[in-house]
């Protein structure tokens, strides 16, 4: 009886229209029209524009992406990705709605961007490193943040007097509810991620010394640098540099483009 009831319910009234099915497949008008109305297309658009720029001058560099290079990316990726057989690797592209050659086609992408990087400014890194090598100083932070001078103060005097921790008031007193989990831990940060005001009284302070309330927009601030770590032209700062160089490079490419 109950079945039966519940049938009644659900069946489509004579008197309502039918609803027609709701379809998977998307036309590109449609897509357009999305990335209108939520304003994303400007950004495409950008990006679209930027690798046309790229495509460009690797092509008046005679810079080319060899089968066996891509092939090395993708073997890359699949282990990144844990697509150890053929078969998931199909599963995967399908599941991301796109075909092996889109695949390729997108690493083809990266690693031209890659090349081109390196052809137009890997010689520029060691210099920019010596001009900018302040900014890559870098310093193992913790710091609490509070609302008011007066709170601040006290906190600060506490630690100086040893009543507190520095990381026990930061687990108490911060006001961001991760970093008081961290115990105020920020990590490693580079001096040019850094706020200049903070910036200059941090690495003007003594490892392992509380400094005094400093005041910002955000709050007023209680320092702490466990260790400083001299700048160095590691890895990643290599890339780092190739890559802010490479997007500058990019971004003045793209407004003469759009100005023409």
């Amino acid at each position: 009886m109950i079945f039966t009831q519940l049938d009644n319910d659900m069946a489509p009234s004579s008197n309502s229209p039918i609803q027609p099915a709701l379809s998977s497949s998307i036309q590109p008008d449609e897509i357009v029209g999305f990335l209108k109305k939520n304003l994303l297309l400007k950004d495409i658009r950008q990006r679209i524009l930027c690798q046309r720029i790229i495509d460009q001058a690797a092509r008046s560099r005679e810079i080319t992406i060899a089968p066996e290079e891509i092939q090395a990316e993708a073997d890359r990726l699949r282990l990144e990705f844990r697509l150890e057989r053929a078969a998931e690797t199909l599963a995967w592209l399908t599941e991301q709605q796109i075909t092996v050659e889109d695949w390729e086609a997108g690493i083809r992408d990266r690693l031209l961007s890659e090349k081109l990087k390196q052809e137009l400014f890997g010689h520029q890194v060691e210099s920019f490193f010596a001009q900018s090598r302040l900014d890559f100083e870098q310093v193992l932070l913790y710091q609490i943040i509070v609302p008011y001078e007066k709170t601040a103060r006290e906190i600060f005097y506490q630690i100086e007097e040893r009543e507190i921790s520095f990381y026990e008031a930061a687990h108490v007193y911060d006001i961001d509810e991760q970093r008081r989990h961290q115990c105020g831990y920020e990590g490693v940060v580079y001096r040019s991620g850094l706020k200049p005001t903070l910036a200059a009284v941090i690495f003007g302070a003594t490892a392992g010394v509380a400094i005094p309330p400093v005041q910002t927009e955000g709050g007023f601030h209680l320092l702490l640098a466990e260790e400083f770590i001299p700048a160095q032209l590691t890895p990643e700062v290599r890339q780092h540099i190739l890559n802010r160089l490479f997007q500058e490079w990019l971004l003045g490419e793209l407004n003469y483009l759009l100005h023409q």
